[in-house]
């Protein structure tokens, strides 16, 4: 079983200072969870949100953690007893790791911000493989396998893991050279470390790929990560997409509760409602 400490009982009983207003103005109550799965979410799902009034509305939701958040905002986050679940590495999504150039700029970035990391208490750091630009693939997972090779001895020796993101390549991000589970898993097989897994979107891989629960199950080993959103269209978890999260969701429960998976899943979509849309999602995924 996943032990859950403290800070996260507090999170998951909703005990925030305040409750944040639904849509139509009036104050909710706290969310009270099963807590099976460990929730996130993005700092900019809720828009620009100050982050104190951010934070206070992700423990009314039982939420525990903030992805893709950058240092200015790791204080608040830290203060207000949540974790920031996935951080700055290396590469980005058009000029990434597959760029054999920059190793060096990109073995600096990781130099300086998986230390950050750790000093925080952060255990994962964000990366892009970049878009093709006339590399091949082979070519491409070999000049990633050697930065990341180095990276993860930096990695290793904070207790941070590296993740990369797998996006599709068929509507959001044309070109981008990790749009498929088996490269990403050829990757992970070939850095050969336990600091570096993937980040898994369910959203873009059910673009490339479907088969979610599947491939998830088969490759648990190379995962430590989730994103959520509704396809087509990237916005909330409703009945207006196609993807069944309660069932995707149970899934990964059961692999936290056999410990094959101890991250996060954090929802990155474009909310229709505002709160009331995450209040949604986070009901949906507490299964």
């Amino acid at each position: 079983m996943i032990k859950i400490n403290r800070r996260d009982t507090l999170c998951l009983l909703g005990m925030a200072a305040i409750a944040p207003a639904s849509a139509s103005g009036q104050s909710t109550p706290p969310l009270r969870l099963k807590g099976r799965i460990r929730q996130s979410c993005v700092r900019g799902i809720l828009g620009k949100m100050p982050i104190d009034e951010f934070c206070r509305t992700l423990q009314s939701l039982g939420i525990l953690g903030v992805d893709l958040v950058g240092q200015s905002d790791w204080p608040a986050i830290k203060e207000h007893g949540l974790s920031a679940t996935m951080v700055p590495g290396a590469g980005g999504i058009k000029d990434g790791l597959n760029n054999r150039a920059k190793q060096e700029q990109w073995l600096n970035d990781f130099r300086s911000n998986i230390p950050a990391a750790a000093k925080f208490g952060w255990k994962r750091v964000i990366t892009m493989a970049g878009d093709r630009e006339g590399i091949s693939d082979a070519d491409g997972m070999t000049n990633c396998a050697e930065v990341l090779k180095e990276a993860v001895k930096i990695a290793a020796d904070h207790d941070v893991t590296i993740c990369m993101e797998l996006l599709n390549s068929k509507v959001n991000h044309p070109g981008y050279m990790c749009d498929k589970t088996a490269w990403g898993v050829e990757l992970c097989k070939r850095v050969d470390s336990p600091n570096f897994k993937l980040l898994y979107d369910i959203y873009h891989m059910q673009i490339m790929e479907g088969d979610i629960i599947r491939t998830i199950n088969d490759n648990i080993q190379f995962i430590d990560h989730f994103h959520t959103a509704g396809n087509p269209g990237r916005k909330d978890l409703d009945e207006d997409q196609e993807l069944f999260y309660p069932a995707i969701m149970r899934t990964i429960a059961k692999l936290m509760e056999d410990e094959k998976f101890k991250g996060y899943v954090a929802h990155e979509f474009s909310p229709k409602k505002g709160v009331d849309s995450l209040r949604n999602a986070v009901r949906l995924c507490d299964v």
